[in-house]
C-alpha cells in the first residue's frame, strides 16, 4: 500500500511545486510620461525574471491644468497628446533595456464615457491588446493588469468585452483610504484623470481588484543624491533615470507612487493588505487595499536590482 502512495504523493508535491513555480502573467499600463516614478517602476518590473511580462501600455495623463497652463513640467501643453508622450518614453526604455519584444500598444487619448459621466470604452491597441491577451491565456491563467496611472485603458477593455472579467486581477494606483475611518477619498491625480473608469472597476461585479492608496504609497522616497550615486554608471538607462529628476523640477526627495505599487505586488511580503468595502456611491462589494508598505526594504530592494543582485 505504501509503495502505491508514495509515487502519487511525489506527483502531487511535483505538480503543486510547477504550479507555484508558474510565473504571473503581467500586463503595466502607464502614463510614463507624466513624472519619472513610472520610469522607475517599469525598471524595476522588467528586471524581475519571476514574472512574464506580456504589455507595456501607454495611458494618458489629461487634466484640467493643461487647459490654463502654458507647460506640463517641461511640455508644451498646446495640442499635447499626453498618450503618444507615455508611448514615446516607453519604447524609449523598452529599447534600453532590450524588451521591444514585449507589445507596447499605443492607448487612448481620453477617459472613458464624457465630463458627465458615461462608460463609453475608448477603442484604442491598448484595449484591444488587453481582450486579445486574455484570450489567449491558457486554462487556469489569470491575467495580472496593473494600472500606474489613469484607468482609462483597462475600463475600456471591460466595457467593449465583459467576458475577461473573471480572467483577470487588477491592481490600481488610486485614490485615498483611510483604515481607521474607512472612509475613501477620490480626490487623486489618477482618479481625476478618470473618473468614469475608476467608478466602473469598484463597480465591476466579480472583478478580483486591489488599490493602492497614495496616502499608503507616499511612504515610498528616494533621495536625489542617492539616485545620482546609484545611477552614474548604469549607462543609458541611468543616465535617463537620473535626468527626469530635473525633468520634472524635483527637489532633493520625491516620492515613487507607481514603484510602491508594483514592488507590492512582485512581493506581497513588502505590503500589508487588508480588505475594504468600496465607496458608499458605488456598487457595494469588498475590494483589496494596501494599508502600509516596508519602504526600507523597498529602497534597499530597488538598489539591489539595479546592481543585479
Amino acid at each position: 500500500m505504501f509503495k502505491k502512495v508514495v509515487p502519487v504523493c511525489l506527483a502531487a508535491i511535483l505538480l503543486a511545486g510547477c504550479c507555484y513555480a508558474q510565473k504571473r502573467i503581467v500586463w503595466l499600463d502607464s502614463d510614463t510620461a507624466n513624472e519619472m516614478d513610472d520610469l522607475y517602476a517599469i525598471t524595476y518590473l522588467l528586471k524581475d525574471a519571476g514574472v512574464n511580462v506580456v504589455g507595456l501600455s501607454s495611458a494618458h495623463f489629461n487634466n484640467a491644468d493643461m487647459l490654463v497652463g502654458e507647460k506640463w513640467h517641461y511640455y508644451p501643453t498646446k495640442n499635447i497628446n499626453t498618450v503618444q508622450l507615455s508611448q514615446d518614453l516607453n519604447e524609449e526604455m523598452l529599447k534600453l533595456m532590450g524588451r521591444t519584444d514585449i507589445p507596447h500598444p499605443l492607448g487612448g487619448r481620453g477617459t472613458i464615457g464624457h465630463a458627465w459621466g458615461g462608460k463609453e470604452p475608448v477603442l484604442s491597441a491598448a484595449e484591444k491588446g488587453i481582450i486579445a491577451t486574455v484570450h489567449q491565456l491558457k486554462a487556469g491563467e489569470k491575467l495580472d493588469v496593473l494600472c500606474i496611472g489613469a484607468a482609462s485603458n483597462l475600463a475600456s477593455a471591460i466595457q467593449a468585452d465583459t467576458s475577461i472579467i473573471p480572467h483577470i486581477r487588477v491592481y490600481l494606483l488610486a485614490a485615498r483610504y483611510f483604515s481607521d475611518r474607512k472612509v475613501w477619498d477620490k480626490s487623486e491625480f489618477n482618479v481625476r484623470n478618470d473618473l468614469n473608469a475608476f467608478d466602473l472597476l469598484l463597480n465591476c461585479k466579480g472583478l478580483d481588484l486591489t488599490i493602492m492608496p497614495i496616502n499608503t504609497a507616499i511612504a515610498l522616497k528616494f533621495d536625489r543624491a542617492v539616485c545620482r550615486d546609484n545611477l552614474k554608471d548604469k549607462g543609458k538607462l541611468g543616465q535617463l533615470l537620473y535626468n527626469r529628476w530635473d525633468f520634472v523640477e524635483a527637489g532633493q526627495t520625491w516620492i515613487m507612487w507607481d514603484l510602491a505599487l508594483v514592488m507590492a505586488y512582485l512581493d506581497p511580503a513588502k505590503a500589508e493588505k487588508i480588505s475594504a468595502l468600496v465607496p458608499p456611491e458605488n456598487d457595494a462589494r469588498e475590494i483589496s487595499v494596501y494599508k502600509t508598505i516596508d519602504a526600507t526594504k523597498m529602497q534597499a530592494d530597488f538598489w539591489n536590482r539595479m546592481e543585479g543582485k
